[in-house]
């Protein structure tokens, strides 16, 4: 379903659960894994994922593993990102396009420079959205849910108060699982590494 959103144009489309749970079922089948890298094939099956603290960037309690690519560096990457229920992203902007899948969980998005519980449409699972850069945004979980970014690094994030930037909180400082994705600031002037690079695997 393509929609005119808040006078821009998103695209939001609502995959079938019964699709989303076939390829879950699919890629469950297989079992073998390799190791990514910008000329080599990645195969992941669930629970072989390593999860580690999320980016510096986002508000404390995300979980993130990168699946492929390197979010601190220039070109293609898959990062997933496990938010827990209430957990709010204050309202930003991506320099690069941003496009996302709700993998599991309920994920709420609204548009705008602020945070308006109003404006916030439910997103389920297997939802998908594509924003433009520069575009506002915000969110937040109804309840816990895995977020998949496909997008072209480096990653950043700008958050347009630039007292919502984690990374300006006392406690930013305390975070653990730092790494290297997730550059910029709500000032425009801090670039920074902040989240896993490595694909994780349990394995």
């Amino acid at each position: 379903m393509v929609a005119r959103w808040f006078g821009a144009s998103v695209t939001v489309m609502l995959l079938a659960g019964g699709t989303a749970r076939a390829a879950g079922q699919e890629a469950a089948s297989g079992s073998q894994h390799e190791r990514s890298s910008s000329k080599s094939a990645v195969m992941l099956t669930p629970g072989e994922e390593k999860w580690t603290s999320g980016p510096k960037s986002l508000p404390p309690g995300a979980e993130a593993v990168v699946l492929d690519g390197d979010p601190a560096k220039k070109g293609p990457f898959v990062l997933r990102v496990k938010i827990p229920a209430g957990y709010k992203i204050a309202p930003h902007t991506h320099p690069r396009q941003e496009r996302i899948t709700v993998i599991s969980g309920k994920f709420q998005l609204g548009h705008g420079g602020k945070f308006d519980e109003a404006k916030l449409q439910d997103l389920a699972q297997g939802s998908f959205f594509s924003l433009p850069p520069g575009m506002q945004h915000f969110g937040r979980a109804s309840e816990e849910a895995v977020l998949q970014l496909n997008g072209d690094g480096p990653w950043e994030i700008n958050y347009v108060n630039p007292n919502d930037d984690p990374r300006k909180m006392k406690s930013a400082g305390m975070q653990s699982g730092a790494g290297t994705m997730g550059t910029g600031s709500g000032a425009g002037t801090e670039k920074g590494a902040e989240a896993p690079t490595e694909t994780g695997t349990g394995r």
